[in-house]
């Protein structure tokens, strides 16, 4: 029988939290510290779903895999190669198509929903 999954960071059924950190050649300000809690993984490894959280900072970023996202708190900038920027805050949902060249900039901590599809390898 299937079943709903909730996904929570706290309690029984949060998964481990992963901590993590920018990159130092990817870092360009501040210290974009992360918390992830994956709550799925399927399609032969190809498919996440979970709770991503970010400290204040700037990365540049790379985008391979196709990502959606939807903000539970804070504020973010992301910039294409372009230039082009969009503001995104609590409530907002996108999605970072493969190919995004830019940075994402973590203004106020963000917590997000995301889905990633990763490439078929």
């Amino acid at each position: 029988m299937a079943k709903i999954l909730v996904m929570k960071t706290k309690g029984k059924k949060a998964p481990k939290v992963d901590k993590g950190r920018a990159s130092p050649e990817n870092l360009l300000k501040g210290k974009y510290k992360t918390k992830t809690w994956n709550h799925w993984t399927g399609e032969d490894d190809r498919l996440y779903c979970g709770i991503w959280e970010c400290s204040p900072g700037k990365v540049k970023i790379d985008y391979k895999e196709w990502e959606f996202c939807h903000f539970i708190e804070g504020k973010a900038v992301l910039t294409n190669e372009e230039g082009e920027k969009w503001t995104l805050t609590a409530g907002d949902g996108f999605i970072i198509p493969p190919g995004f060249k830019g940075t994402w900039e973590t203004v106020e901590k963000v917590k997000k929903h995301y889905v990633i599809l990763m490439p078929k390898a």
